[in-house]
């Protein structure tokens, strides 16, 4: 594979690194990783994540091992692993299934793996460029999770439209929620706002109420993990909350996806199965090693909900931007 670097991924003299999302801000921190074994534990650590980016580096950690001489067999095995590390993004499967269609051999599996990786990019920049269309001089917006380039290979979902309107100068200005339990947005988001220079305020998560009934929110931009083709979205836990406070606030509600998120097989949200994950997470020990909580708890932690299309005011795809009513006739239905 020709060598690459973008902000979350590299690959150099045939060896590929992620950066460690778990150690942002403090540290950037790259990780080798040799095989798609070590991959598949850097996606279910999170130190790469993502859906987007998360398929990409996915696919470029099987190109490599399809290269290194192994037999199909394992080959084979290694890449239905990889779909099994995080069951609710529909990117990765649907990358690990194209690149490995029709019994390919390692130089197919390879010119699929770079034609993946500019169509993200290339969807990345269309989405940015239909979206900030949508985004008015001096408006307030409000972001949940992260959605930039350290969950894409390109410019980011819904973090490249406001990073594309601020280049516009429209002189925007984002709150970051924080993101419980996890802290994308705190660690991330506003990681990758100081790098750009956008202004934006950090808040945490139950503040939003107060601030959309005050009348300082404009807009709610979000990602997605799958769009089911009714239209109803999986993305990070606290989405569907965000959006039913959008919804009660009369606040416009998108969700912001490249085309590879749709799950065309999916007719509902309510099939889109919802990824566990450890207790660990929400008692603080994921981080700084200190518990906030006591030992011994009981754990509900799912990493994502289900937004119902009903709440959603319109959605921004590399394709064009939808509204609720097109999206409930089956305008995704024609996109496959």
């Amino acid at each position: 594979m020709k060598d690459f670097e973008y902000i979350a991924l590299r690959l150099k003299n045939n060896t590929l690194f992620v950066l460690d999302q778990r150690r942002l801000p403090q540290k950037e921190v790259w990780i080798k990783v040799h095989n798609p074994d070590e991959m598949g534990e850097c996606i279910l650590k999170l130190c790469v994540r993502g859906a987007p980016l998360i398929a990409i580096a996915g696919i470029c950690s099987l190109a490599l091992f399809a290269n290194s001489g192994v037999d199909k067999s394992t080959l084979k095995e290694a890449a239905e692993k990889l779909k099994a590390t995080r069951p609710t993004a529909i990117n990765l499967k649907k990358a690990v299934d194209y690149v490995m269609a029709g019994d390919p051999n390692p130089n197919e599996i390879t010119q699929r793996t770079e034609e993946l990786i500019k169509k993200e990019i290339k969807m990345c920049e269309d989405i940015a460029h239909l979206g900030t269309d949508l985004i008015k001089e001096e408006e307030f917006l409000i972001t949940y999770c992260n959605t930039g380039s350290l969950a894409t290979p390109g410019i980011g979902t819904a973090f490249g439209v406001i990073r594309k309107a601020h280049q516009e100068g429209k002189n925007i200005n984002v709150y970051v929620m924080e993101t419980r339990p996890l802290l994308q947005g705190a660690r991330l988001t506003t990681w990758e706002l100081k790098k750009e220079n956008i202004p934006y305020t950090l808040i945490c998560d139950n503040m939003v109420a107060s601030l959309m009934s005050s009348g300082k929110i404009h807009k709610v931009l979000v990602g997605a993990d799958r769009i089911a083709i009714n239209g109803d979205v999986a993305n990070k836990i606290g989405t569907y909350g965000l959006a039913i406070q959008a919804h009660y606030h009369n606040v416009p509600f998108y969700v912001v996806a490249p085309q590879s998120t749709v799950d065309f097989s999916c007719e509902k949200g309510a099939n889109i199965p919802i990824e566990q994950r450890p207790i660990s997470e929400i008692e603080g020990l994921s981080f700084k090693k200190e518990r906030w909580a006591p030992e011994n708890n009981q754990s509900f932690n799912p990493a994502f909900d289900i937004t119902p299309v009903s709440l959603i005011t319109g959605f921004i795809l590399n394709t064009g931007v939808y509204t609720r009513k097109e999206i409930q006739s089956g305008t995704l239905k024609y996109l496959y």
